[in-house]
């Protein structure tokens, strides 16, 4: 998992509310068995309407989303996640979110920012009239800033899902910190396992 510092780049306004995980990556692409690829398919259906956001070449390479309340709502598919990441989202910005998404997000990376709706709406439609205009996530301050400009607010982000992120810790990298301590135990733990040596000795004679 890559690590994530800072990000800094152009905003795509997705301005809708209650986007769930079939909209953002449709049932009929999870039958692949790898993790990459899924960006073709993410927001497969809205991607047919000719002004869908996605389609506008203002927005493309834009790293950061910009969506309404209750984002990633709907089953708990990791797919939508991977989709997102694949097309270069690398930040999301909204009023909120829905729990089981934003915890598959935190584990590949994909950094989620809640922040009020009324600063959520100012930075859509800046980004609506000036598609040009950039905005700049710094994590270890906890900022977000829109350049060219005063306008910047702080947000609130668990202290180990910041540490994961900062580090690039995914679930395996987090269970390798503790790599010296697995082999140790590993390294002993025949001494403290019951001898059954005897005993399977007698089974076979038995028999």
């Amino acid at each position: 998992m890559k690590t994530i510092e800072s990000i800094q780049g152009k905003t795509i306004p997705l301005n809708r509310a209650d986007v769930d995980t079939d909209q953002i990556m449709p049932k009929q692409f999870l039958k692949r068995i790898e993790r990459s690829g899924y960006g073709p398919f993410a927001f497969y259906e809205w991607r047919k309407e000719e002004s869908f956001v996605l389609n506008d070449s203002n927005y493309t390479g834009a790293p950061i989303m910009l969506a309404q309340q209750n984002f990633g709502c709907g089953s708990s598919r990791e797919h939508a996640v991977w989709g997102l990441e694949d097309i270069g989202v690398q930040a999301i910005l909204a009023p909120s979110f829905a729990d089981i998404f934003r915890n598959n997000c935190s584990k590949v990376g994909l950094l989620t920012i809640v922040l009020d709706q009324s600063d959520i709406d100012y930075l859509m439609s800046r980004a609506e009239e000036l598609p040009d205009s950039q905005v700049r996530i710094d994590l270890s301050s906890q900022t977000v800033k829109l350049e060219g400009s005063d306008w910047q607010r702080s947000f609130e982000i668990d202290p180990f899902v910041k540490h994961r992120l900062l580090n690039g810790l995914d679930d395996i990298g987090i269970t390798m910190q503790y790599e010296d301590e697995i082999s140790n135990y590993e390294s002993s733990r025949s001494s403290k396992k019951p001898d059954t040596s005897s005993a399977f000795e007698d089974t076979m004679k038995v028999g």
